[in-house]
């Protein structure tokens, strides 16, 4: 497939591309190759329906369930957006639009999670006059580049990740959203190995609240070095939207976070987690 780059490090738009007609034998295999080692995967042009997103997004495994397996497990889109349920747009004070400014700090989705996700399938659906980019950066290139006496402090490290941590940076009361308060803790390794290369990226995002083995003071320092480090100046691939783009990136070996945009306008993604399983690496990320 031809593509070109989007960051010296990291990321490829694939071009020519119908992602409607894509199958398991027919598309897939190149795609997922060219995700195995760019991490970043821009397709413009697309005209995805939201079932054909789904479809695209399950030749990379199982939709992620949130039910916690309650009334069973469809495949249910998540809209970022500030547009609410009443179709009118969210209150800049409300925690509607509070959850979404939390997806502006440097995060990797659900770490939270009992099993973590794989990828995440993002399509522009709504967007405002401005603002409202995606940024990304390699966790992979991260720690290939990482300084050796950095390095050395994350090297082996298991990772405490809570979705009411990196809530509670913005608002105390958003943490104790039912939504957000009922995950429990979960613990990861500092690193992912990716299967297909043998390379290991980062794992880490702004979830993480505690490190084994440190002092609750001197591991966030920690967690704090990780990320600047991972997200210095020259790392950063910003993603301006356009209708029709679909991205998708690997959860494993990538920091993403949204920028603001004036909420007086409406701008919406749907997105979509694939859960991680064994063959994806799942097993050098668990304690």
């Amino acid at each position: 497939m031809e593509h070109t780059p989007l960051h010296a490090l990291f990321g490829v738009q694939v071009h020519d591309v119908d992602l409607r007609i894509i199958t398991a034998d027919d598309g897939y295999p190149e795609i997922r190759a060219l995700f195995e080692e760019h991490s970043v995967l821009l397709f413009r042009d697309q005209t995805l329906s939201e079932d054909e997103q789904i479809k695209v997004a399950q030749l990379f495994g199982p939709i992620e369930d949130r039910s916690k397996g309650a009334d069973g497990h469809d495949p249910v889109m998540s809209m970022v957006s500030n547009i609410d349920d009443d179709g009118g747009l969210a209150d800049t004070e409300s925690m509607h639009l509070k959850q979404l400014q939390a997806k502006q700090l440097w995060h990797t989705d659900s770490t939270f999670l009992p099993v973590p996700a794989l990828i995440n399938i993002a399509a522009a659906r709504v967007l405002p006059s401005s603002g409202g980019e995606t940024e990304f950066v390699s966790t992979r290139a991260a720690w290939c580049e990482m300084p050796p006496e950095l390095k050395q402090q994350a090297a082996g490290k298991v990772f405490w990740h809570s979705y009411a941590q990196s809530r509670r940076q913005i608002d105390p009361e958003l943490a104790k959203e039912d939504i957000i308060a009922m995950w429990n803790d979960e613990a990861w390794r500092s690193t992912w190995t990716n299967p297909v290369s043998g390379e290991e990226a980062l794992y880490i995002a702004s979830h993480v609240f505690a490190v084994d083995g440190m002092e609750p003071v001197d591991g966030m320092a920690l967690v704090a070095a990780l990320i600047e480090f991972a997200t210095r100046d020259g790392t950063v691939y910003s993603h301006q939207w356009r209708l029709g783009d679909v991205i998708i990136w690997d959860e494993r070996a990538t920091l993403h976070r949204g920028r603001a945009w004036p909420y007086d306008e409406a701008r919406s993604l749907s997105s979509l987690c694939v859960t991680a399983r064994e063959c994806d690496g799942l097993d050098s990320v668990r304690p």
